[in-house]
């Protein structure tokens, strides 16, 4: 009931009964419980539907906070977020992943007793604590496994790590299925997503029937998946010719060097692209070719709702347009007729959201 209440979906005792299936007196029953524990308040009075006009019910201001991150490989997004999902304060940080687990955990763990220290509001608890992860999180141990830029993280457990800070629910996922629960709520009525995160790695988290579908762990994972070139590259995993070894954001930037053309952060690649750098806006199709038909067998194979593309090289629009060349050409008329590729609305927070959405889960 929390959660309806949360989601905005109920406002009402009524709402909630509908939306349940119990019975007015159990949820009346467990309104009280929620209104006693501090969590639910009644304000105001709602719509009448031929009765008595209904008190309306939202979580209490105090009932808590979460916080959350999306850990990148250079910098991290950070904030604090109600119950209800909604941002108090974010902030983006520096950050280096290849520190190692302890030092960057340490240091996530100091950032967040800032933001509650100087953001939460006084005497609101904290309630969950959740972090993305770059890499693929087995989602029975919470551990990362295999990361190809993450040196010193294979196999080791965050959840327990942060778990020894904070004696509270503890959320490690992969980014990009993070990104692609909070991108999900942009798109009513689309219960089948892919959902594209293009930055210094690649990352696809996968929507199935308005569920994530985590797999074992590496479901969406297109980063490694071969691709044909002209030529052959060694991967950041070992192997070659990995999607990612071409069309990640630091494969172009090492390509982009190469042809002279010095690039510091993946965003900058956006942003040479639109000041029509040759060089930047050729390598940004070759990418957007080469994941769109990786892409391809997916679509055939899924048939999802949309493509929606983000990430630092989304705002890259070359990139979006060749994947969706590569996808409209290649695939089944019927896998494409009615689907969607376009850039994700959710922006820069959609990670912090998904991360919120599947922390309160947690916690309730």
């Amino acid at each position: 009931m929390l959660r309806l209440v949360a989601g905005g979906q109920a406002e009402s005792r009524a709402e909630l009964a509908r939306l349940s299936g119990l019975a007015a007196s159990s949820v009346s029953l467990r309104v009280e419980e929620l209104l006693e524990a501090g969590l639910l308040v009644e304000t105001g009075s709602g719509v009448s539907r031929g009765g008595r006009r209904p008190r309306r019910l939202r979580l209490a201001p105090n009932a808590g906070v979460l916080a959350v991150a999306d850990l990148g490989v250079h910098h991290v997004r950070l904030g604090l977020l109600d119950l209800s999902g909604h941002p108090l304060t974010v902030q983006e940080r520096a950050a280096d992943i290849t520190a190692g687990p302890e030092t960057v955990l340490d240091w996530l763990a100091d950032a967040f007793d800032d933001l509650l220290d100087t953001h939460a509001p006084p005497g609101v608890p904290l309630r969950g604590v959740g972090t993305g992860i770059p890499g693929p999180v087995d989602p029975a141990t919470r551990r990362v496994v295999g990361p190809s830029r993450m040196p010193g993280w294979n196999n080791f457990p965050v959840a327990e790590y942060l778990g020894a800070r904070y004696d509270l629910p503890i959320l490690v996922e992969n980014d990009a299925n993070l990104m692609a629960i909070g991108e999900a709520r942009s798109w009513p009525g689309c219960d089948n997503l892919m959902v594209l995160k293009t930055g210094t790695g690649i990352g696809c988290g996968v929507i199935v029937n308005g569920r994530l579908h985590r797999g074992r762990g590496a479901a969406g994972d297109i980063s490694h998946v071969r691709v044909r070139t002209d030529f052959s590259k060694v991967c950041a995993c070992g192997h070659s010719d990995c999607l990612e070894a071409y069309a990640s954001g630091a494969a172009l930037i090492a390509a982009l060097a190469e042809a002279g053309v010095s690039v510091e952060r993946t965003g900058d690649i956006a942003r040479l692209v639109g000041d029509a750098v040759p060089e930047a806006t050729s390598q940004v199709r070759t990418a957007g070719r080469l994941i769109g038909e990786v892409l391809t067998v997916l679509v055939n194979f899924f048939n999802p709702d949309v493509i929606a593309v983000g990430g630092s090289l989304s705002a890259a629009e070359p990139l979006i347009a060749a994947i969706r060349a590569s996808v409209y050409e290649r695939c089944l008329p019927l896998a494409t007729r009615d689907l969607e590729i376009a850039p994700a609305r959710s922006g820069k927070e959609a990670a912090l959201l998904g991360a919120g959405t599947l922390l309160l889960d947690a916690v309730l």
